[in-house]
């Protein structure tokens, strides 16, 4: 799609570089590890780190898919244009701009829960009174432009990372972080590990979660097929480092059962390194999550319009606000949806299916990108071409972590 055709449309071609890291690393950073970090300890116990690097390793073949398909076909729904061009079946694609939908639904509903919980620590109010009104706070934020969204989302991205940080400073001063890594490597060796560092990659791969939405809002970058591969390779390569250093500090600060058995994981690590209250780490974690709700948000209102646009869902889906250019009305109908499962599946639960749901994506995305290069005898110009290996490698990687999953769920290990 041309500049002058998203212009007609109603969305503003205004994302740089900057802009588009921002919001990759505000929906991946605070999607996963601020809320994940206890429950993938619970499973993994100190070979929780292992999990996230297996987890970092499947998402990277799929990383370079998304930055070949976003370069070929830059639009809102991505997914689901990205399947239609490869198997030309419109219904086929509907049900992958749905799945898509459904998995940011029950993402940013996984996030509500855990920024609940963080935000106990200073208003001791019921649960589902924290969840509604956290969800219904975004919700109106991001009825707002979407540049004013995503700066206000950049802006507690770097709150958030300021926040790893910190707490990957103190573990450097005062842990020996060394012997704990000594010490996994043996405990590698013992097949009994393994299952448990399968069940906790599962959840790793909700950690990182977001990256790949970048493609659905490259319709409204300055310049997709220069931005949208160096934001994708800098978001996940990024979230990865930062990931593998506070999981490692996290299990070496606190022993994993603690950790799994905690409402604010990470204000407790960054508590008993520090010696300083909950509070502190919690009113940083508060915004994480917060971030990463909004930017879901925003990223379902655009799925919704690009399927309506396309004509696969109610033409009112693609009404975009004469002031904001913003979707309002499907932005509202992402609300309603996520404040339902955030009130009514438990947290785990949540994760697991969003994983799921995800995995289920790439396998699809990498199949499509398959099928589009086996048609072609050379690549078209000005794309972010990737060797015909990568996609396959990534239904590879994928596909067996959902086949991991399966066998967990019926008691293989």
């Amino acid at each position: 799609m041309t500049a002058a055709e998203a212009a007609e449309k109603g969305l503003a071609r205004s994302l740089g570089l900057t802009h588009s890291v921002l919001y990759g690393l505000g929906i991946t950073i605070g999607a996963g590890i601020y809320v994940l970090v206890g429950l993938a300890a619970g499973r993994a116990g100190v070979h929780a780190p292992m999990a996230f690097l297996l987890a970092a390793g499947v998402m990277g073949f799929s990383a370079a898919t998304f930055a070949e398909l976003g370069t070929r076909i830059p639009v809102s729904a991505s997914e689901a244009a990205y399947v239609e061009a490869a198997f030309r079946r419109q219904r086929m694609a509907l049900a992958v701009g749905l799945l898509s939908i459904v998995t940011s639904a029950i993402s940013a509903a996984t996030i509500s829960v855990g920024a609940a919980g963080y935000v106990s620590v200073f208003l001791p109010l019921p649960k589902p009174v924290l969840v509604t009104g956290i969800i219904l706070l975004l919700g109106a934020i991001a009825t707002r432009a979407t540049l004013q969204a995503v700066s206000l989302a950049g802006l507690m991205t770097m709150i958030e990372v300021a926040g790893l940080a910190m707490i990957i400073g103190a573990g450097f001063l005062t842990l020996d972080l060394v012997a704990p890594i000594l010490d996994m490597a043996p405990g590698l060796a013992d097949a009994t590990a393994w299952p448990g560092i399968a069940s906790a990659a599962l959840l790793a791969v909700f950690a990182f979660i977001g990256f790949e939405h970048l493609v659905n809002i490259s319709e409204e970058m300055k310049d997709q097929r220069r931005t949208l591969p160096r934001a994708l390779f800098i978001t996940l390569g990024l979230t990865g480092l930062l990931y593998a250093l506070v999981v490692l500090i996290a299990v070496s600060a606190v022993p994993p059962a603690e950790l799994a058995a905690s409402p604010a994981p990470l204000a407790l690590v960054f508590e008993r390194l520090t010696g300083w209250p909950l509070g502190v780490m919690s009113a940083i974690a508060v915004a994480a999550t917060l971030n990463g709700i909004l930017v879901n948000m925003i990223i379902i209102a655009r799925v919704l319009y690009g399927l309506a646009d396309r004509g696969q869902l109610p033409k009112r889906l693609a009404q975009v606000d004469q002031k904001t250019r913003a979707p309002v009305f499907a932005t509202l109908m992402a609300v309603a949806g996520i404040l339902g499962l955030a009130l009514a599946v438990p947290l785990s639960g949540l994760a697991d299916l969003a994983s799921i749901g995800t995995l289920l994506i790439f396998v699809l995305v990498n199949l499509a990108l398959i099928v589009i290069k086996g048609r072609e005898t050379s690549p078209p110009p000005d794309i972010f071409d990737c060797p015909f290996w990568v996609p396959v490698a990534g239904v590879v990687t994928s596909s067996g972590m959902l086949a991991i999953d399966i066998a967990r769920r019926i008691g293989v290990f």
